[in-house]
């Protein structure tokens, strides 16, 4: 996710749409992105590696905040965030339904 001080322009027009479309109740939209990765093995410093790969390869940290949420069968674990707080996790009622491609047309 963006860092909170860093200026969000795909939000606030998320967040302008919103209000226009009769939810005026909403007050902020940050957009973000979303990683889903599946990792075999309980090495001991798994956690400490993703965390490496997260700041150097996945996000940019001078304008980005990471977190990381494990799943562990039914079990999940709440994994430290880039800012080294705890992460706040939530278990998704259903799993999404895999997107199908989108095609064009010729003309």
């Amino acid at each position: 996710m963006p860092k909170a001080a860093v200026l969000d322009p795909q939000g606030n027009a998320v967040r302008d749409a919103m209000r226009h479309l009769g939810m005026p109740e909403v007050r902020s939209v940050r957009i973000g992105k979303y990683m889903e990765i599946d990792i075999d093995g309980q090495n001991g410093d798994l956690e400490k590696r993703l965390h490496g790969l997260c700041r150097d390869l996945l996000s940019n940290p001078v304008i980005e905040d990471y977190k990381l949420q494990g799943v562990r069968g039914r079990e999940e674990r709440a994994l430290s965030d880039s800012d080294g707080s705890r992460a706040d996790v939530r278990r998704p009622t259903s799993k999404p339904e895999p997107r199908k491609p989108k095609t064009r047309k010729a003309r």
